[in-house]
């Protein structure tokens, strides 16, 4: 006869204590690192508005060329906004082919490395690109801009005359959307793997070529991840200092659709970088004033991009 013996469950639980311990330091640890971030925002908020607030109201001849904070901040806020869109338009279309190939098309032996050398990008220095478009880039491009400007200066964009050191908003444009290009790249590669395999093989079986299995599999369900990759690929953009700054050879605050000349409008960063080592303390208040309106600015255009893909996600649910 066999006799078989349960085992005790009704003794004390050795590790309950411990799991709750555990429990409690982790949801402690990660509610400080997220108050962190609220807290360093609101900080910056803070020290911008109190700092900058006298900066709404200074000296008519701070504002040149213009008389007041508004027409001064909304000029170089077009030039930030023109530079980054126009990056962004460079860059989005490379950022999701690049993408599609990595996840879609290129064998693992190889996209491996080429998805590993895309993000070694992101660690290349502001500046280190901002020297290379400088003198590089610019006089590589310059025979593309006088192109551009003798065959297409019919397009705003492209008439004027086209600027002999090739320092321009074109220029500029090209060198912040390879800085942009990894970040992109990496969120749109990702989303494409997330796709569910089935509805890949469903396509497939029902007789899609690869590309019509592609444009009604993975795009529908990737929307989400490509505008939020594209958003933050802006967000890098519209806060680009030194590589706009030694690129681009900014005439100040000012509005105008000619990219290929020498008179372009400056960033609110590269704005700051070259002037707040001055010794005018009130140009020193108003460039805090232009750095609020850029943090607000940017802010906004998150939250967008946030709402954006929150109705993407709900109207394809």
């Amino acid at each position: 006869m066999t006799v078989t013996t349960e085992p005790d469950t009704s003794g004390p639980d050795l590790f309950a204590g411990r799991s709750g311990i555990g429990d409690r330091i982790f949801h402690g640890a990660a509610l400080a690192a997220g108050a962190s971030i609220m807290v360093a925002l609101a900080a910056v908020f803070v020290f911008l508005a109190v700092r900058g607030s006298s900066g709404f109201s200074a000296a008519k001849d701070l504002y040149q060329p213009y008389d007041s904070f508004l027409p001064y901040a909304a000029g170089l806020l077009f030039g930030t906004a023109l530079v980054a869109v126009l990056a962004l338009v460079i860059a989005t279309p490379f950022a999701i082919g690049v993408a599609l190939f990595l996840s879609h098309y290129a064998p693992r032996r190889l996209s491996a490395p080429i998805a590993y050398l895309i993000d070694l990008l992101a660690a290349v220095p502001s500046v280190v690109f901002g020297l290379w478009g400088l003198r590089a880039l610019a006089p590589a491009t310059l025979p593309i801009e006088t192109w551009l400007n003798d065959h297409l200066g019919w397009v705003p964009f492209f008439s004027g005359d086209v600027s002999a050191t090739g320092r321009t908003v074109f220029l500029a444009a090209i060198v912040l959307a390879i800085m942009v290009l990894p970040i992109t790249t990496a969120i749109c590669r990702e989303v494409f793997r997330q796709t569910p395999r089935l509805h890949e093989e469903a396509a497939l079986a029902l007789g899609a070529t690869r590309w019509e299995m592609i444009r009604y599999a993975v795009l529908p369900h990737s929307r989400s991840g490509i505008i939020a990759g594209t958003m933050l690929g802006l967000g890098r953009a519209l806060g680009e200092t030194m590589a706009v700054l030694l690129v681009l050879n900014a005439q100040g605050p000012k509005v105008t659709f000619k990219v290929l000349t020498s008179d372009n409008p400056a960033t609110i960063a590269s704005n700051i970088a070259q002037n707040f080592q001055g010794e005018n303390v009130d140009l020193q208040v108003v460039l805090l004033a232009t750095g609020l309106v850029l943090f607000l600015f940017t802010f906004l255009v998150n939250f967008s991009a946030r709402w954006i893909v929150a109705r993407a996600e709900r109207k394809f649910a």
